[in-house]
């Protein structure tokens, strides 16, 4: 039969597929012995119960009263495997006639899942008990399936502590493989537990110095683990408007020292390189931790609000769909006036002043802020972030950052190969808006004054562009980064190409720049050097072993924050007619007659 055949097998292959037992059939150790035998009494439904079991022998026989199946097997002299010296193969009970199964224990649930676990280790308890019931016609409960998880998890990966212990010698092995990449840890209290982790690869570090635009988010996600915790990242956006994770934390709680200390960390990281050092535009929810450490580590930083954060703040607050409407509108005005004007249309309907002074415009809105998003005004870092929490907190700590260092690793190699397809001069998110511009500029007149300075005159209003500044009027040049219409008017009108003058950030060199350097695998830790310090300096590596934190998950189910995806889509830029001022179409699609 062959759904028994499958049942019978052991994960070893160690004994024939045969749906019995045999007289002088042979295992390698006891251990073998006893889950061969277990499988074959589920897979045949029947249960047994164990007479004699030790490290010499293992007795069993049926557990119905008056049924004579019986198996002995004993250790054979001078090696060290086991025989069957005695079996009586018949039984006379009916077996096992409903799911239930004594044989089905945690540790059996554990070796059943283990397969599939490591396919698949977010597989649900529910989903486990599912299969093995469908699979091997047994109905465990749910907290077996669950237990079974766990058990086969610390197989598979190793345990939680385990994590924690090799963390040094993990970090040096990062050192190792991937020089000039930064892998620091800390311990606390009298049994060195746990604190904080920072990682960074030099792949992520050269990349960001040498390709992104000089932007920078930063966000959390809790981690819903046996010892909970916190994932930090501070993220770059590649030409083409993909996140580029720079650096990664992970710490024992959300505390402001944490915080500060992974700011610290990621500055000094930058910092061995200050000849590329940018001035950085910083982006995240501006939470009081975050802003101290940005100030103390990047004081020449533009830190500026989430949009995404703030939307939701003011539609929480007020309530109203056309404030809302007027607040996106207020959002993307590229000058002080059209913002003071669309402020004064929110007055007319509520006063926003008070929630204005909670959250000055300086920090969120185009028109004031100072420094440049390139169109980037909301944490795509989230997203991936919760992505991960929701993949690793399971995992030991270890196995966490090798999950982010083989993701890391396949979005270098996509988008590598991506990048030298292209023949363009920039990328195709920029190459777009390009075009746009283009076909914008065709209705304004352009006027010279000199070698420079243009004048570019539409029915509406006249702009001033400055090519050699790359500065425009209207102010969408200098705010993205991209030749705006009047500036590609301008460019055109001289025989030049707007391409050329776009941010180096957006181009194709740039992008292949940005992933030109490998992430190279850590070895199996059984080629770990045992006797290797740490990276901290210290001589004998026991001084530096890590225990779990003291921090530890509370008792039951832990909630599950289920995060909304469609929440973190860029919010849709709402477009005003320059023409007739009503939002929802442009200028160029405007019906109203010249």
């Amino acid at each position: 039969m062959e759904d028994d055949q499958i049942l019978v097998e052991p994960e070893q292959n160690l004994i024939p597929s045969e749906q019995t037992l045999a007289i002088g059939q042979e295992f390698p150790d006891v251990d073998t012995c006893r889950r061969a035998i277990k499988d074959m009494a589920i897979a045949l439904h029947y249960e047994l119960r164990v007479v004699k079991s030790d490290r010499s022998r293992f007795i069993a026989k049926c557990s119905k009263e008056g049924c004579p199946w019986r198996v002995h097997i004993a250790k054979c002299p001078g090696v060290p495997t086991f025989t069957v010296r005695t079996l009586q193969a018949e039984h006379t009970c009916e077996g096992v006639q409903d799911l239930h199964h004594q044989q089905a224990t945690v540790g059996w649930v554990a070796r059943s899942v283990e397969a599939r676990l490591r396919d698949n280790p977010q597989i649900k308890p529910k989903e486990i008990l599912q299969d093995i019931r469908e699979q091997h016609g047994v109905a465990v409960s749910y907290m077996q399936a669950w237990r079974g998880k766990e058990r086969s998890m610390a197989a598979v990966n190793g345990t939680l502590e385990d994590g924690y212990r090799l963390l040094p010698a993990y970090c040096e092995q990062i050192g190792k493989t991937n020089p000039g990449s930064v892998a620091t840890y800390k311990g606390i209290g009298p049994g060195n537990a746990f604190q904080r982790l920072f990682v960074s690869f030099r792949a992520s570090i050269y990349g960001f110095l040498n390709g992104c635009r000089p932007l920078l988010e930063i966000d959390k996600a809790d981690l819903k683990g046996k010892y909970l915790g916190a994932l930090l990242c501070a993220s770059a956006v590649d030409a083409d408007d993909m996140m580029f994770p720079l650096a990664f934390g992970v710490v024992d709680s959300e505390s402001d020292d944490n915080w500060r200390w992974f700011v610290s960390e990621l500055r000094k990281t930058l910092g061995v390189n200050t000849d590329k050092m940018p001035v950085l535009t910083i982006l995240s929810e501006r939470k009081p931790q975050v802003v101290k450490a940005v100030e103390d580590n990047f004081p020449t930083a533009f830190h500026g609000f989430c949009l995404r954060y703030v939307s939701e703040n003011f539609r929480d607050e007020f309530k109203n769909p056309k404030l809302l409407n007027l607040f996106w509108s207020a959002v993307y005005t590229l000058t002080a006036a059209e913002f003071d004007a669309k402020v004064n249309e929110m007055m007319q309907v509520q006063d926003v002043m008070p929630w204005l002074q909670r959250f000055p415009p300086n920090m969120w809105a185009v028109a004031f802020f100072e420094g440049i998003r390139y169109g980037h005004f909301s944490l795509g870092i989230t997203e991936i972030l919760y992505n991960l929490s929701l993949e690793c907190h399971e995992l030991p700590i270890v196995q966490t950052i090798e999950h982010i260092r083989h993701q890391l690793t396949c979005w270098f190699a996509e988008r590598l190969n991506l990048a030298l397809s292209y023949n363009s001069v920039l990328v195709p998110s920029a190459e777009k808006l390009i075009s746009e511009a283009i076909a914008d500029s065709r209705c304004y007149q352009v006027l010279r004054a000199n070698k420079v300075e243009f004048e570019i005159v539409s029915s509406e209003r006249t702009n001033i562009v400055d090519t050699q500044a790359r500065f425009c009027s209207c102010r969408r040049w200098q705010i993205y980064g991209i030749p705006c219409a009047h500036a590609a008017a301008a460019l055109l009108s001289c025989g030049e190409d707007p391409r050329f003058y776009a941010h180096d950030c957006f181009s194709v060199t740039k992008y292949r720049e940005t992933y030109s350097q490998p992430i190279y695998p850590i070895p199996d830790r059984s080629h770990w050097n045992s006797s290797s310090s740490g990276l901290q300096g210290v001589v004998n590596k026991a001084d530096v072993m890590l225990s779990p934190p003291s921090i530890r998950r509370p008792p039951g189910r832990p909630k599950m924050k289920i995060l909304k995806m469609e929440s973190l889509k860029r919010p849709k830029r709402i477009v005003q007619c320059g023409r007739c001022h009503l939002l929802g179409h442009s200028q160029k699609k405007c019906s109203l007659q010249n």
